[in-house]
């Protein structure tokens, strides 16, 4: 009997959380049927509804959005247009389809918000933030990256948000630039960023793969030049990277010439700097009248780094090993949203649904949702970073420590 009670116990706090998938080429049909999925599936009634939607028509893309924001009028909603969405444990890609994600996070405190940039002489201004609270866990961001800088604002967003964790994507539209839509209170929005804050009593905590394998050996930046790397180890930093190459196999040789990427240590202080101890960031060209690397990002003299490579078994090993851990960390998990890069899923595993299975097989069946975004936000040693071929996991658990991790 006791058994039976903590198992009804255990299904009554996973409807906390709740997902819906449709996919149907009329988008106000597939919003209706996706945000009606996750709300009956609720045992309460939702106080944070997410909604993403791929559709091709960008109006009806905004039809589909304002319907989805009127079935939840109790709730904060939130939402973009995607390439591709996660829902009911897979993924869809290029196809009309709409997910939804709902949650009742009692004692929570919910507010929803629209960014918008303004050019002040040769500075740009974001305004639109809400007001920071000492009880703020968590920010979720969804912005246009046509029209919004979220690499500059994530990158200095400690300047005006502190520690707080940012988490979300990059909305994109099936016909790129002018067909990104962005929903938040009721509004429709076809440039800047959206989100919302989660305040209050409420278990958060963030995870991000990116997926690499380092290669070569770790090696200190003894010049640079913006994001140009000009000596690395005291040597030239083009002569450096031929000596790793040289000595790969011809599979990772391979490898390298498909998208070769660099690690920047997160820790310098540690002894060594392994898989998953670096911010990824993509070597872009090479400069050979310099021996120079021009990687995407600007390093200081003294860092450490080590050049990676990315593949389908690194990636699928990595996000596997860091949601067992998260789980084992926290315990029970009852629900998360998933925003996963639009270069994993088939291009990278054969599958759409590669990502929101490993959720599902580490964090349980969970109520669990997201889309395929154009770049992807998360904290990495706490710090808040835009990255690329990433998976980013916003968790939600009734076990282990508030905050972002």
């Amino acid at each position: 009997m006791d058994l039976l009670r903590e198992a009804r116990g255990v299904a009554l706090m996973t409807t906390r959380f709740a997902d819906g998938l449709a996919v149907d080429s009329d988008l106000v049909t597939a919003a209706e049927k996706a945000v009606g999925q996750a709300l009956a599936r609720l045992n309460g009634q939702a106080d944070l509804v997410c909604f993403f939607i791929c559709g091709e028509d960008p109006d009806d893309v905004a039809r589909a959005g304002e319907r989805a924001m009127r079935l939840a009028p109790e709730a904060q909603v939130i939402g973009c247009s995607a390439t591709g969405v996660i829902g009911d444990g897979q993924g869809v890609e290029l196809t009309p389809a709409v997910s939804a994600w709902a949650a009742t996070l009692d004692g929570a405190e919910i507010t929803t918000f629209a960014l918008e940039t303004l050019t002040a002489e040769d500075k740009f201004v974001v305004v639109g933030l809400p007001e920071r609270g000492t009880d703020d866990h968590v920010a979720i961001i969804l912005a246009d990256p046509y029209s919004f800088p979220t690499d500059a604002f994530v990158e200095r967003s400690v300047e005006v948000l502190g520690d707080l964790p940012l988490i979300g994507g990059l909305a994109n539209g099936l016909q790129g630039r002018g067909s990104v839509r962005l929903f938040a209170d009721g509004e429709v929005y076809t440039e800047g960023a959206i989100g919302v804050l989660i305040s209050g009593a409420v278990r958060v905590s963030t995870v991000v793969s990116q997926g690499c394998r380092p290669i070569g050996p770790s090696m200190v930046v003894t010049r640079s030049e913006e994001n140009l790397l000009l000596e690395l180890a005291g040597q030239p930093a083009l002569s450096r990277l031929e000596d790793i190459v040289s000595d790969l196999d011809e599979d990772d040789r391979e490898l390298v010439a498909a998208g070769l990427q660099i690690g920047v240590a997160m820790d310098e202080y540690a002894e060594r700097h392994e898989r998953g101890d670096f911010l990824i960031r993509g070597v872009i060209g090479i400069d050979p009248e310099r021996e120079a690397v021009a990687i995407g990002d600007i390093v200081e003299i003294g860092r450490t780094v080590r050049f990676q490579v990315r593949d389908a078994a690194t990636a699928d090993e990595d996000l596997y090993d860091l949601l067992d851990a998260h789980r084992e960390e926290l315990g029970r998990v009852d629900g998360a949203l998933l925003f996963s890069c639009n270069g994993r899923g088939s291009a990278m595993f054969g599958t759409a649904d590669h990502d929101p299975v490993a959720l599902r097989d580490t964090l349980g069946p969970i109520g669990m949702a997201g889309f395929f975004a154009a770049g992807e936000v998360g904290p990495v040693a706490g710090h808040n970073h835009v990255h690329g071929f990433t998976a980013s996991v916003l968790v939600f658990s009734s076990s282990g420590s508030a905050g972002g991790t």
